[in-house]
């Protein structure tokens, strides 16, 4: 029994037509599918199609060789496509992680400057707090990973920006009728605070409040920029988010700078100096250029 006869067979049965099969399905005329399948019937040694008024329908004995034959089928693409698989080298991993949404920022910026690497490799992107991208970067799971500074055995980080922290509220509140927002004008009551995921947001947000003397008193807490987002939205409250979260908010929040000097956070790409990776190694050799180029563009230059 050879494997062709097994494809007509299967073609013959899922069209239920000879015509059709062979014409659209095999590229073989009529006649020698025919006989193909007289063939195949004489060696199982029983009849697998009958003639019907609709076309060709399967007999008891087809249909309990149908599944057999698309599994011999399957069995026998998976194994050619394995043997190719084995015979091509596979193509070097590059995995970059992302602090969640940071990605809609900073992915473009490095897929142009590693243009040219990234033909020759499988690229892979993630995205997860803050915490776990620098923990993937530490085990060796991602190469590169644009988070907060997280600090790890063997990870190194070069700060690539300083983002300003912005209020997030609804549209119609009433600290969104000005340009700025007096931090001092913010109810504590509806302050959304953190949980701990966002810690090193978390640190600095606590620091400008007592800076200040204010003492907020959350009763909902975020644990990232999406939960924030959408417990603004739906308690109606405030909080401080970084201000790359603005591209990302709905039409019924907007977000207003604090007045004075508000607080700054830090993304930093980090790294191990000990990963051979050629594209990191361009990567690095080129950050300068990257972060010039992206404050460019933010600036509209």
């Amino acid at each position: 029994m050879e494997l062709r006869h097994l494809r007509y067979f299967v073609a013959v049965a899922e069209t239920g037509s000879l015509t059709e099969a062979a014409e659209r399905r095999l590229h073989t005329s009529q006649p020698s599918l025919s006989r193909q399948l007289k063939d195949l019937e004489l060696e199982v040694g029983a009849q697998l199609f009958v003639r019907g008024p609709r076309g060709i329908a399967l007999t008891s004995a087809g249909r309990a060789f149908l599944d057999h034959a698309r599994l011999a089928l399957a069995q026998a693409n998976e194994a050619v496509a394995s043997a190719r698989r084995a015979a091509k080298p596979a193509k070097a991993r590059f995995s970059v992680g992302f602090l969640t949404g940071q990605e809609v920022e900073w992915l473009r910026h490095v897929s142009s400057l590693l243009r040219d690497e990234l033909r020759n490799v499988d690229f892979r992107v993630t995205s997860d707090f803050s915490t776990a991208i620098g923990a993937a970067v530490q085990r060796g799971h991602i190469d590169l990973g644009f988070s907060r500074i997280e600090p790890q055995p063997d990870v190194t980080y070069k700060v690539i920006a300083y983002e300003p922290i912005v209020v997030v509220m609804p549209r119609e509140h009433p600290l969104a009728a000005g340009r700025e927002v007096d931090s001092r004008a913010i109810d504590p009551q509806s302050f959304i605070g953190y949980a701990d995921p966002p810690h090193v947001l978390r640190g600095i947000v606590e620091r400008y409040f007592r800076d200040r003397n204010l003492a907020m008193a959350p009763t909902h807490f975020l644990d990232g920029y999406a939960t924030g987002i959408s417990l603004v939205a739906s308690t109606r409250g405030v909080t401080l988010l970084p201000a790359y979260v603005e591209a990302l908010l709905p039409a019924s929040l907007v977000s207003r700078p604090l007045a004075g000097n508000g607080p700054v956070i830090e993304i930093a790409a980090g790294y191990r100096a000990d990963n051979p990776s050629p594209t990191l190694a361009v990567f690095l050799r080129n950050i300068d250029r990257l972060v010039a180029e992206r404050e460019m563009i933010a600036a509209g230059q």
